[in-house]
């Protein structure tokens, strides 16, 4: 610090005694000496003491230096060392972090390196300057300038961005950094590109198609892949930024066999011959470099992507073997729980909705004796209360993947809880996991119990009936109770609690959505149309009584709107009476539209993976979300469709103005139809004629070819007649003069008749042909108006429907807006009455 002081004093020269210059005067003094030095050494001493004051004194130094030292960086770029002090200073200057020095100086602000970023950036020229530096091979002005670009994207990612994309090969400048020899270099130009990658698809592109994939692979593989230091795992970093909702780089990646490259770093390495890795050998640096690894697989198939790109990904996964190294991980012992957690969780999403993957997933066997499916190993750790909450929310996610778009896994489960599969009852199967889960005293194993079996049942009506089969021994040896008839016991006990409720809620809900036979069984059991309408009657003010009062009028809605009408006194006209009577039409359609308004349905609705910080955000699972979000709707408008007596309400049960009004739009929409009809016969009469003149025109086409024939064949003819005359004149015998005169005479007078016979009948066939010549372009003519007359009818038939469509659009908001106010108006009429 001594050294320090006598430097600045060398460069300002002595004070007198007694007379301390404040930070403000010799900042300023120094600034004046940058400015005015002529001597290169001036200034460059002048940036020295800058740059020792900028950690302690920086409001003061970027106030007034930051113009000097731009200016040092236009014009004396020929020396390197004033050139390394101007770019840390500038560095210290506009660095987010806070130095010791400043710890107690309450002018610094927290956002002062943000600030000072602002204004540094303002004049684009400065980082295009900066930019420009990144090519000197000097150690402290590379280095120097790598860094103050780190920290201005740090600070104004957006802006920077921009200005490095408009900057001449300034991301190319960047990559080229990376095969750097010095590692400093090429290690704080990893961090630089982490930063500039965040958030920009064309950076991210751009960076992909400079070879950064090879390159980074090159510089893991160096550094000894998952074993290596903290540069694999920016490597890593840098790689998940490139791929992460781009997927662009993401077909890239998967087109150059990079897949095949990952897949390898997954092994783990064995330990004294046994297959099972060493806990001891995962450093807090390993488990980071693993859990971006896995990261990274994630990226290209996580269900956010295009379908296309992740099946594609998938599939290669699988063939590549990488699927198997993560299975391995996962019946390994020794590996820690965030490691196995995140693994589960790339595990589900490489095999969800590849029927081959999760075929794969279903062999796959636990060391254990006996051996077991590794499907039914995570089932026992999901619900076992004392396992984590992050593994068995992973467990829950792996399970549900593995049986998304699988009929065969949800039959495969499902059988595995009928009666003529329990061959063997010493070996535990998924069905009797999930059952003793679902019976179990703990809450969160209820809760993940009843997901898990809503899984085995979505979008499979099939399952759906067969569940139904499922009998339930008791106590007693009474008789066997079906499995949900043990669900809606269970729902109606006291000591079950909420989120144990909302888990059997979910799972009934699923369970009777497009299966009558399900609704029919669940109204034939006893209490619990009782049991749904005291929870909607009930009047709690906890939010999530509220919750399940909701999703108990949705399995309510669920009755009426799957119901067949095959029970007597359940029919959806009565379900619906009972609703309005008991309940009432708005208290319901209020109490069902609470689902939606739940934060847990706004949490489950973003994405199918669980995530929950605590227990007791586990409420709402995505395919339930899914499936209310296409109901809601429908049952609402159901249950508003039928008045106090059960009848679907129409336009007789409106008052008469409304129905004058009503009957307004009808008659309108009447005549729209009778025009519509009209011209629907116009363009069909069209039509015929337009068929007949085709038809017309097309034997015309065919005499006229006829006659065409006729009259080449006739020319021919006559051209053929004088030289049959000619040739047969020589061969006539010698007879006197006289008769041989007479006859000459007597033939040229019959050709002379014949010639003019053949040309009056040519001149005839040519008038013919002119004629028929001019009929075919009248009926062509004919034909073109035909056409137009049929394509105007025709537009002016689609403009009529569009009126007729926005007409019924407008009944039937009047309709809409009829009802509302109808309803107020009936009430009020029955209080007068009374």
């Amino acid at each position: 610090m001594e050294f320090l002081k006598s430097g600045i004093k060398t460069v300002l020269g002595s004070t007198e005694p007694g007379q301390q210059p404040s930070a403000a005067e010799t900042v300023e003094k120094l600034v004046d000496r940058v400015y005015s030095s002529t001597l290169l050494e001036d200034r460059r001493d002048a940036c020295r003491a800058l740059k020792a004051l900028s950690r302690k004194y920086r409001i003061e130094v970027g106030a007034q230096g930051m113009p000097p030292l731009v200016q040092v960086l236009q014009n004396d770029g020929q020396d390197a060392e004033i050139i390394s002090y101007a770019l840390d200073t500038l560095c210290n200057i506009v660095t987010s972090e806070e130095f010791d020095e400043e710890a107690d100086n309450p002018a610094v602000s927290v956002n002062v390196g943000e600030q000072f970023t602002e204004m540094f950036i303002k004049n684009p020229e400065h980082v295009t300057l900066v930019m420009g530096y990144l090519d000197e091979y000097d150690f402290r002005v590379r280095r120097g300038a790598i860094q103050l670009i780190t920290s201005l994207i740090a600070n104004k990612t957006r802006e920077l961005q921009e200005l490095v994309l408009v900057s001449p090969m300034g991301v190319s400048k960047l990559m080229d950094l990376l095969t750097d020899s010095r590692e400093v270099i090429r290690n704080d130009v990893l961090l630089l590109l982490i930063e500039l990658t965040k958030g920009n698809s064309n950076i991210q592109k751009i960076v992909a198609f400079e070879n950064a994939f090879d390159r980074l692979f090159d510089i893991v593989r160096e550094e000894g892949c998952s074993d290596g230091g903290i540069v694999v795992e920016d490597c890593l970093i840098l790689l998940l930024n490139l791929l992460k909702n781009n997927s662009s780089n993401q077909q890239f990646f998967k087109e150059g066999s990079y897949i095949q490259r990952l897949a390898p770093m997954f092994l783990l390495n064995s330990s004294n011959g046994s297959s099972d890795a060493d806990e001891s050998n995962w450093t807090p640096q390993k488990v980071s470099n693993f859990h971006c690894m896995l990261q990274v697989v994630r990226a290209l198939v996580t269900p956010s992507n295009q379908q296309q790109v992740v099946s594609a990904c998938q599939r290669v996964m699988q063939k590549s073997q990488l699927l198997q190294a993560l299975c391995d991980i996962l019946m390994s012992s020794g590996v820690p729980a965030d490691i196995l957690t995140e693994t589960i969780n790339t595990v589900a999403e490489v095999v969800r909705g590849d029927r081959e993957n999760q075929d794969e997933l279903s062999r796959v066997q636990a060391p254990s004796q006996p051996p077991r499916p590794a499907i039914v190993v995570l089932l026992m750790s999901m619900i076992n209360e004392k396992q984590l909450l992050a593994l068995r929310c992973a467990v829950l996610y792996c399970f549900e993947c593995y049986l998304y778009r699988n009929s065969d896994g949800q039959r495969a489960v499902v059988q595995t809880l009928l009666p003529s599969s329990a061959t063997d009852v010493s070996s535990l199967s998924t069905g009797q996991l999930l059952c003793t889960g679902l019976f179990s005293t703990d809450t969160l194993a209820n809760w993940f119990a009843a997901v898990a079996l809503m899984h085995t049942l979505v979008e499979n009506v099939a399952q759906k009936e067969e569940l139904l089969r499922v009998l339930l021994a008791t106590p007693g040896g009474q008789r066997p109770i079906t499995l949900l008839e043990q669900c809606t016991s269970l729902m109606q006990q006291e000591r079950y609690r909420l989120q144990s409720k909302v888990g059997l809620l979910m799972l009934l809900s699923v369970w009777l959505a497009h299966c009558p036979g399900a609704v029919k069984a669940l109204l034939e059991t006893q209490g619990t149309m009782a049991y749904l309408t005291a929870q909607l009657c009930a009047n709690e003010h906890d939010e999530r009584e509220y919750l399940v009062q909701g999703m108990c009028a949705f399995l309510m809605g669920l009755c009426i709107q799957f119901n067949d009408n095959s029970l007597a006194n359940q029919r959806r006209e009565d379900i619906s009476q009972l609703i309005i009577k008991r309940i009432g039409q708005e208290t319901f359609c209020n109490k069902l539209s609470e689902v939606s308004r739940h934060e847990a349905y706004s949490r489950a609705c973003k994405q199918a993976q669980i995530r929950a910080k605590g227990a007791s955000e586990l409420l709402l699972d995505y395919e339930y979300c899914k499936l209310y979000k296409g109901l809601e709707a429908l049952i609402a408008k159901l249950v508003s469709g039928f008045d106090v007596d059960g009848i679907e309400l129409t336009e007789l049960t409106l008052s008469s103005e409304a129905s004058a009004l009503v009957a307004q739009y009808k008659g309108i929409i009447r005549g729209m139809d009778a025009q519509i009809q009209t011209l629907e016969q116009s363009s069909k009469q069209l039509e015929q004629q337009n068929a007949e003149l085709k038809e017309q025109l097309s034997q015309e086409q065919t005499i006229r070819a006829q006659l065409t024939d006729q009259n080449t064949l006739l020319k021919a003819q006559l051209a053929a007649q004088p030289t049959a005359a000619a040739a047969a004149t020589p061969t006539t015998t010698p007879t006197p003069i006289a008769t041989a005169t007479a006859e000459q005479q007597t033939t040229e007078t019959a050709n002379d008749e014949q010639l003019n016979a053949a040309r009056y009948q040519a001149n005839m066939y040519f008038a013919e042909n002119i004629r028929l010549t001019k009929e075919l372009e009248t009926l062509r003519q004919q034909l073109a108006a035909e056409k137009q007359r049929a394509d105007a009818a025709q537009e002016s038939l689609l403009a009529t429907q569009k009126d007729q469509d926005d007409l019924l659009e407008l009944l039937a908001d009047q309709e809409a807006k009829l009802a509302r106010y109808e309803s107020p108006t009936n009430e009020a009429n029955d209080t007068n009455g009374r």
